[in-house]
């Protein structure tokens, strides 16, 4: 009786696949077949091939044909026979040099820059992977048979209960694992709350002028139109929101100019939304890392009801994990459920367990300690090199988060940019983040990610980085950020009044 693949599979240990076409009968294939094989680096010297009775099974041909095959190529070198130790690649067959993988289309791998100082990127070699791995094995081994099988769209139960517990005492969320929907991030969660024909959310939406460009075009691409709110020190300028129903903020930390939401416009904002019956999604995307401070609660601690809370841990742990969660007011958890689907959208059960286990044995709360620590230094560190080396280049916003905004004399942004990269810099200008149909007054700046160079090279890319910044300028630059958005952001749109404003300027703009 015939072998089948099954039993030849499990006898030999290793499966192979051979795509046999061509002119010359199914000897002549099997030929070129292994040739190629060999050639290309799939077959490398010294692997040991299945039997050749296995693998005419495989094959579904003779074994005079296999047989016939392997004599040949061991005859023309490609591959060696000794007896007891079977049929194996020869050692002196060379796979495809590097420019011919190329040639037959291998993907070549690009060169990044000497200093990368890119906005959004945590430290990667500073992945907790110890805690990761006991924490994972820890999930696995405890984890219900159900687990490995369809589950909740919502996400596993095991990570919601840690989450709530953990938003409820870090961020001062107010919510319950029942309106916890896990997702893969914030772009995700964006996609499911604006998913078209879901009904959950619709346009138009205000977002800040400032913010990610990628957001934006997502956001189109679902066929919602944004429109721009002014920022000052004080924040999103919530006093001009007409007649959008949904608002985006980044109330804990503006992205990218720095600054928070003022005490009086979290308040003027959530009294918005209870008027319009409207709705304030709260990006909180990096609220764990303030160094001046303790960090201010999230504002949907305000009204669980009127505002959105959207998280992840791609500041905190990694943005490969791609694993967020929303926490949402309960009359949309339903509808963000069936955009979702019972199956495909979900982030990887695994994963979701191993970081709930982070979470409850307090590994996750000793990591982003020591991140903060870090980060602060790395903040420090920009900070002083700036004051040694460019102390005309003043640092913008509040000590939090990953990244820093240089503020430049007017009009030397663009070189600033042509001359960092000359010094093998990557980093983003301010103008990359403004929304097209702002009116705000531009103003010129870097948007400096301090967060991403190995400690060992830290240094060094700031020194690239004084050497590109702009001299001296001739004049002072202008007043600055709140000076331009009176100048010409600040006035009533549609009729909404002017821009609301703390009553002392001075202050820093956080909530009590």
């Amino acid at each position: 009786m015939a072998d089948s693949w099954v039993d030849s599979a499990r006898r030999i240990g290793a499966d192979l696949h051979l795509e046999l076409s061509g002119p010359g009968g199914r000897r002549a294939a099997l030929i070129r077949a292994l040739r190629e094989a060999v050639r290309s680096g799939r077959l490398a010297p010294g692997t040991r091939l299945p039997p050749y009775r296995s693998l005419a099974a495989d094959l579904g041909v003779a074994r005079n044909t296999v047989a016939d095959a392997y004599a040949e190529l061991v005859a023309e070198g490609w591959l060696t026979a000794r007896q007891g130790s079977g049929t194996r690649v020869a050692e002196r067959a060379e796979p495809l040099r590097r420019s011919e993988r190329a040639a037959v289309g291998a993907p070549a791998r690009a060169r990044g820059p000497r200093h990368d100082l890119r906005q959004g990127v945590p430290d990667a070699s500073s992945f907790p992977r110890a805690a990761w791995l006991a924490s994972y094995r820890r999930a696995l081994q405890q984890a219900p048979a159900e687990a490995f099988g369809p589950g909740d769209p919502a996400g596993r139960r095991e990570l919601r209960e840690a989450l709530a517990e953990y938003l409820a005492r870090a961020r001062g969320v107010r919510t319950v694992p029942e309106r916890l929907v896990i997702c893969s991030g914030f772009a995700h969660a964006l996609r499911l709350l604006f998913a078209p024909g879901s009904g959950v959310l619709r346009g138009p939406l205000a977002v800040e002028a400032y913010g990610l460009g990628f957001h934006r075009e997502l956001l189109a691409t679902a066929g919602v139109r944004t429109t721009p709110l002014p920022l000052d020190e004080d924040g999103a300028c919530v006093g001009q929101l007409g007649r959008e129903r949904a608002v985006l903020l980044t109330p804990a930390h503006q992205f990218p100019t720095g600054g928070p939401l003022h005490a009086n416009r979290r308040a003027a904002v959530i009294d918005w939304a209870r008027a319009r019956g409207g709705v304030v999604l709260e990006d909180d995307y990096d609220g764990e890392f303030r160094y001046d401070r303790k960090p201010v609660g999230a504002l949907q601690g305000l009204d669980p009801e009127r505002v959105i809370y959207l998280g992840s841990v791609s500041k905190s742990l990694s943005p490969a994990l791609r694993l967020g969660w929303m926490a949402l007011p309960g009359r949309y958890v339903d509808g963000v459920l069936a955009a979702k689907g019972e199956r495909e959208a979900w982030a990887s059960v695994p994963d979701q367990l191993g970081l709930a286990d982070l979470i409850t044995s307090g590994s996750y709360d000793r990591h982003v300690r020591r991140m903060r620590q870090r980060y602060r230094r790395r903040r420090d560190r920009l900070v002083e090199a700036l004051a040694a080396q460019a102390p005309h280049v003043e640092v913008t916003g509040m000590a939090a988060g990953l990244h820093a905004v240089l503020r430049l004399p007017p009009g030397t942004e663009r070189s600033a940019l042509e001359a960092a990269a000359r010094e093998g810099v990557a980093l983003d200008g301010l103008a990359a983040f403004r929304h097209p149909a702002t009116d705000m007054a531009v103003r010129d700046g870097l948007v400096v990610g301090y967060a991403t160079p190995p400690d060992h090279a830290y240094g060094a890319a700031l020194d690239a980085l004084c050497q590109g910044l702009p001299p001296y300028p001739r004049r002072p630059p202008a007043d600055g950020w709140a000076t331009a958005v009176r100048r010409r952001g600040a006035g009533p749109r549609r009729g909404s009044g002017p821009c609301l404003r703390g009553s002392d300027p001075s202050r820093s703009g956080d909530a009590p």
